[in-house]
Formats: structure tokens, C-alpha cells, sequence
């Protein structure tokens, strides 16, 4: 069992403790919606049978920026934004990345923060369904040493998002490989620090095993596909799954049920579960440092946003259960 469906498993588990539909919830979706209202007007034109409070919390890429822009506001190193064009394809690339009707341009959402000159450059790259927001406790600590770089990958957080059409795993790993290949060369960057966490561990060690030369270091934080699952993991999957969460949670994996789904459709319920899976993942299920009132009120802005987007390629985790995927290297 790959980590990716551990971790769904034992994340539903944790968000299906004590759910329940309070205020709060309908007033967290309320203030979204206030925050966002200039930018969903066109929507609004829309006639729509369901009352207001049941429609779905509108978001864009737009809503994904300006959610990650006030987490990134509890950084105290200064930074700067830029959307790096990356073309509309790899140039004579047989499996061209976004699949798309259209030849517009793509681009990958880039923080760049101030550091000292000389400083070595450290390129981070999110988790599954993430953003580079997600650092946010990580990001002064790093610049004092380093030239940090954080991206959204291509279809998430407030990156492009192509269509996603692939249908095998070396298609799915040429989607992400490409066009991060893409964006390094429109930074002009060589000889730098790689870190990936999660999945953008997977896909950070798939592009150094593709372009060593580009790499002076490989950091991998949690990554997907070096992990094995332990027998005590696999007896309390075992455990797990014979419950009745656990039966739920196996068959939405199975039939391609991802958490972007599960948050679309709960529309104005969602924030509270959100609101409750960050308590427990970054809280009472986390060492060190819990996450402070504001810290959680921003960073659940800022996952509700990535989860309730149109993510185009939600079920990228299932070719790479279904090939099992491993990274493998050679060498001393």
C-alpha cells in the first residue's frame, strides 16, 4: 500500500471524529464568499435553484493566490511573487504536459525570498493538493541560510491547470518533470538545492534522477515512494478497515473519491471540517510548536481554497498506486 493511500485512510479517519454541522461552518463559508466577492460577480449571473447558503464556496486561482498571500503575510522575510511563464508545451516533446486545446501559455506560481548575496539556492516543491503556503513555518529560518525558492506545481495552488489527460504512470511522471524542467530554465537556475516533500519528494527525485547535472543536493521530507508500511501500520490498517469508516474511506479511495471531491461536495459544510482536520494534523496530532489561533485560521484559508479548486489532476495518485511507483537509484 502506497503512503498516499495510508494517509488518506487515516486522514478521513481523523476528520470523521466528531463531525458536526455548526454556525460556524456557514460563517467561515460567509466570510470566504465576502472576501472573494469582486472576483465571483460573473458567477452571481448565474440562476441557480439552491439557495444561497448551499451554493458552492466560489474559488480560482485568483481566490488560491490571495489565500497563500495572507499566510505568507505571517513571514517576516521579505519576498516576492511572479508567475514564470513555462510556454505552452516542452519543445519536441513526444508526451506533451498539459494536454490542452489551446496553445496559451502556462505558467507556475514562484516565491522568491530575499537572502544574502551568494547564499545557495534551495528550490522547495510541495505535497499532494498543497502549496508552496505550506512552508510558511519554514520559510525565515531557511532564507537566513539560503536563496529560497518555493513553487506551486502545475496544477495546484495558484499555478496553471491544464487539462489532465494522462493515462499511464510515465505519462502522469512526464507531466510534472516537463514542466518543472520548463520553469528551470525560464529561472535560469543550475546547481541547486532540490527539497520535496510528500509527492513533490516523488517528483523532486524522478527529475534528479532525469537531470543530475541541475542538482547540487536532494532533500526529501516524507516522501511519497521511498516509504514501506510496517507490519504494525498494516495491522492497524487491517484494524481499520474493518470498521465501518474504514470501509467507506477503502471504497472512496477504490473508486477515485479524493478529498477535493468529498470538501467540493459538503459546499458550505466544508470549512468546519476543514477547520477540524487542521486542528488535528498541525494540533493535537502534531509535535512541537502548535499552530497559533491566527496561524490555523490562515492555513485553513489557504487549504480550503486548494481543496475546493478545479483540480484537474486529483486522480494523479491512483496511476501511481495502480504502476506502483517506487524511486529507485543506483550508485554509492
Amino acid at each position: 500500500m502506497v503512503p498516499e493511500k495510508i494517509k488518506f485512510l487515516k486522514n478521513f479517519e481523523q476528520m470523521s471524529i466528531g463531525l458536526r454541522w455548526r454556525s460556524k461552518s456557514l460563517k467561515m463559508a460567509e466570510e470566504i464568499r465576502a472576501s472573494v466577492a469582486a472576483n465571483s460577480a460573473t458567477n452571481t449571473k448565474k440562476q441557480s435553484l439552491w439557495p444561497t447558503v448551499l451554493r458552492w464556496i466560489p474559488t480560482s486561482t485568483d481566490h488560491i493566490i490571495a489565500a497563500e498571500k495572507r499566510l505568507l503575510s505571517l513571514v517576516k522575510t521579505p519576498y516576492e511573487t511572479e508567475q514564470v511563464n513555462i510556454g505552452s508545451g516542452p519543445p519536441g516533446s513526444k508526451i506533451r504536459w498539459f494536454r490542452s486545446a489551446s496553445n496559451e501559455p502556462r505558467f507556475i506560481n514562484t516565491v522568491n525570498f530575499n537572502s544574502k548575496e551568494g547564499s545557495p539556492t534551495l528550490v522547495m516543491v510541495h505535497g499532494y493538493g498543497a502549496s508552496q503556503g505550506f512552508f510558511f513555518r519554514n520559510f525565515d529560518a531557511l532564507a537566513q541560510h539560503f536563496k529560497v525558492i518555493a513553487i506551486d506545481q502545475i496544477g495546484w495552488g495558484g499555478s496553471s491547470r491544464p487539462d489532465f489527460t494522462c493515462r499511464s504512470t510515465e505519462e502522469t511522471e512526464a507531466w510534472f518533470i516537463d514542466s518543472f524542467e520548463e520553469w528551470r530554465k525560464a529561472k535560469n537556475l543550475s546547481n541547486f538545492i532540490l527539497l520535496g516533500h510528500s509527492f513533490g519528494g516523488y517528483v523532486a527525485a524522478k527529475y534528479a534522477l532525469k537531470y543530475p547535472e541541475h542538482i547540487q543536493q536532494l532533500i526529501l521530507v516524507g516522501s511519497a515512494g521511498l516509504s514501506s508500511e510496517t507490519e504494525d501500520m498494516s495491522e492497524r490498517l487491517t484494524r481499520f478497515r474493518a470498521t465501518w469508516k474504514g470501509a467507506i474511506a477503502n471504497h472512496l479511495w477504490e473508486s477515485n473519491f479524493t478529498p477535493q471531491k468529498i470538501i467540493r461536495g459538503l459546499g458550505p459544510f466544508g470549512p468546519d471540517l476543514v477547520r477540524r482536520y487542521t486542528s488535528a494534523r498541525f494540533g493535537a496530532y502534531s509535535e512541537g510548536d502548535i499552530l497559533t489561533e491566527e496561524e490555523s485560521r490562515l492555513l485553513t484559508g489557504t487549504i480550503l481554497t486548494c481543496l475546493v479548486s478545479n483540480t484537474l489532476i486529483s486522480s494523479l495518485i491512483h496511476f501511481i498506486h495502480n504502476g506502483r511507483l517506487r524511486v529507485s537509484y543506483s550508485g554509492g
